[in-house]
């Protein structure tokens, strides 16, 4: 334990010797290191994407650097220090975990989560809804509120009916089409993602890593068209859809992961 003290305590000294003395370091602050922070989530999010443990052991490290960087301006303007972070979440830890800090008991994970939802509502919590970030990408945005609601019961009963809701706002998105009216169209396209996404919610699968399964393996036939299309001396842009369509028809029978 001590050396891991010594080690934090170590990256704390170099984040305060960076900040004052080096010039990149003095002039940041809370507003540019956000985009730089989020590219570094999803640089983490790659690494377990690919079940990369040294990536991931090198972006946490990122990420940790990160928290220090924010504590460290969120001290010189007199907000907060670096101790309050630390301390504020082992108290919600523990304030949010009464199953083990406590004498409540819980049978399941779900138990767990609809405990998690009441405790942030007698925290202050004006809706279970209010704790969705509002920058998260469209995709897992809609599956977080999803899940929330369903901690209050707000839940369908079973997947079956849910496919029925994906079939009926299937219907409505070609009827919105017919009409040729742009709004109503991406209205009840948008409905038909959500439910689409609350259909892979109760398949229990994750929505976005499933639609980036897709992206890769799309990405993968298509520049492995591109070679084909290249030893045959061709483009394609050069090639009709149907012989474009030939090559990928040849790459999927070859059925090789991206």
């Amino acid at each position: 334990m001590k050396e891991l003290s010594d080690s934090f305590l170590k990256l704390v000294t170099i984040m305060d010797e960076l900040r004052e003395q080096c010039p990149w370091d003095r002039k940041q602050t809370i507003h540019t290191l956000r985009s730089m922070t989020i590219e570094e989530t999803y640089e983490l999010a790659d690494a377990i994407d690919a079940n990369d443990w040294k990536g991931i052991k090198e972006e946490l490290g990122d990420m940790l650097l990160h928290i220090l960087f924010y504590s460290k301006i969120g001290t010189e303007q007199q907000q907060f220090v670096l101790q309050e972070v630390i301390d504020g979440i082992a108290a919600k830890l523990i304030n949010r975990h009464p199953h083990i800090y406590g004498d409540v008991q819980v049978k399941d994970e779900e138990d767990v989560k609809r405990n998690w939802e009441q405790i942030k509502m007698k925290e202050g919590k004006k809706s279970v809804l209010s704790g969705v970030p509002k920058s998260l990408p469209a995709v897992v945005k809609a599956a977080r509120i999803q899940e929330k609601a369903k901690q209050v019961g707000f839940e369908w009963d079973n997947r079956e009916d849910v496919w029925k809701k994906v079939q009926e706002e299937t219907g409505e998105l070609l009827e919105a089409v017919e009409s040729e009216q742009k709004d109503a169209i991406e209205d009840e396209f948008g409905d038909l993602l959500f439910s689409l996404i609350n259909y892979a919610r109760f398949l229990q699968i994750d929505a976005e890593a499933a639609l980036e399964r897709t992206n890769k393996k799309f990405m993968y036939r298509f520049q492995e068209m591109e070679k084909m299309a290249a030893e045959k001396g061709l483009q394609l842009g050069s090639m009709s859809l149907e012989a474009m369509d030939e090559l990928w028809n040849e790459i999927k029978k070859k059925k090789v992961a991206p």
